[in-house]
């Protein structure tokens, strides 16, 4: 990989990327980002195969490679980095709009943009609250205690987003397998591939189904067959693709944003007795929440398709960035002192990046937010007395997972 003659050296340099978080502080970025970021903000990183990359760790500079059209977000494009081989293996096993270069992206991101807005998932709003009450009914049933992310997180996103698409829920246990896979940074490659083809053998038969008889079309993948795929707006391959992404990404994610947001609540009590005393604080607290653990905090890279500066680095041509959105959103510049998790939190100056920013950040936030909103406005009016059931030390992390979140989050009520 070519660099240049003003790279700046990484003091972390015999520290391959992606780094460990501190195990005595697991929900804030790893030291480095906070190091970095004062010491040099835009350096080049070793990775698991040799190959070097430029590590953004600051807000300005995420935002400046995110808006500039010199980066491709593609997989495909050489040089292209990736922080483990499964990840390779990842994104090299579908590609969708999110991987997409203007002018295919736009392209793309307008014909789905409708099924997303914010009107369109506020009515969603009464079917988000059955699924909830009926999850929160079901754990209730259990006793006294139950795992709450596999009670409650990890099956309510998994229900929205089934119905939503027309995908039948009675599945969802090989789905979610699959899906795990497919985040696992740990993996083997071919295991990852081999749940890819899996997921998408699965959804390309259930597409089918619905090009066929695609009824009233009051589920997405039946307004996809409607509207795109028989007419020949957009090919079934690539409704496949589309398909296969809407459920990794409209569960995967918020399940684990569910968990860690329930624990810094549990951390935090007085934060908590205030967010049951006030709902109006409800939507401040889901943004700090998504502030603070940035859950799919290595979701940003980039490769440069033209020399390029950003930080007084010349970024040339073919070499990789990988632009952190946990470290954005851990920038003190933005967010004064950015590891204190704070509800009531004043973002008016500076918005989070937790979705990303600029043409790819994440058309699915409606649905994220709606879920985690509705989640925290019943949660503690259900069950006010609802606490951890251990001590936080036995809590284990997915910390090899594209998407970081808790393996699981014992509670009693």
């Amino acid at each position: 990989m070519n660099t240049s003659e003003t790279t700046a050296t990484c003091p972390f340099a015999t520290e391959r990327f992606p780094w460990p978080r501190d195990g005595a502080a697991p929900l804030v970025p790893p030291r480095q980002y906070a190091q970095l970021r004062e010491q040099a903000p835009v350096v080049q990183v070793s990775l698991w195969d040799g190959s070097l990359a430029w590590l953004v760790t600051d807000m300005a500079h995420f935002r400046e490679v995110m808006t500039s059209p010199h980066f491709s977000a593609s997989p495909l494009t050489p040089g292209f980095p990736f922080v483990s081989p499964s990840r390779a293996a990842q994104s090299k096993s579908y590609q969708t709009f999110i991987t997409m270069d203007p002018p295919e992206h736009g392209q793309y991101r307008r014909t789905l943009t409708k099924e997303f807005m914010a009107k369109r998932m506020q009515e969603l709003r009464p079917l988000v609250q059955r699924s909830l009450d009926q999850l929160l009914d079901d754990m209730e049933r259990t006793g006294a205690q139950a795992d709450f992310i596999g009670a409650v997180a990890l099956p309510l996103p998994s229900l929205v987003i089934s119905i939503m698409l027309g995908v039948p829920y009675e599945d969802h246990d090989k789905l979610q397998k699959w899906s795990g896979d497919r985040m696992d940074l740990s993996i083997a490659p071919e295991a990852l591939t081999q749940s890819a083809k899996h997921m998408s053998q699965y959804i390309d038969a259930l597409l089918l189904e619905k090009e066929r008889d695609p009824g009233d079309g009051s589920d997405l993948l039946s307004r996809m067959a409607i509207e795109w795929i028989n007419p020949g707006k957009v090919s079934h391959a690539d409704a496949v693709q589309m398909a296969t992404l809407f459920y990794l990404a409209g569960h995967e994610t918020t399940a684990n944003q569910i968990g860690l947001g329930l624990l810094s609540l549990f951390q935090h009590p007085e934060q908590r007795a205030a967010l049951m005393a006030d709902a109006s604080l409800v939507k401040g607290a889901v943004e700090e929440m998504l502030r603070f653990h940035s859950i799919t905090h290595m979701n940003s890279n980039r490769v440069a398709t033209e020399d390029v500066v950003i930080g007084g680095q010349l970024i040339r041509k073919g070499e990789g960035v990988l632009a952190l959105l946990h470290g954005a959103n851990h920038d003190p510049v933005a967010f004064p002192e950015p590891e204190r998790f704070d509800i009531r939190r004043d973002t008016k100056d500076q918005s989070h990046v937790a979705f990303s920013f600029g043409i790819h950040q994440c058309l699915g936030q409606p649905l994220a937010r709606l879920e985690l909103q509705v989640l925290f406005e019943t949660l503690f009016k259900r069950f006010p007395k609802l606490q951890l059931a251990v001590s936080e030390d036995e809590l284990r992390y997915k910390d090899k997972s594209f998407v970081y979140g808790l393996k699981a989050l014992p509670v009693r009520w």
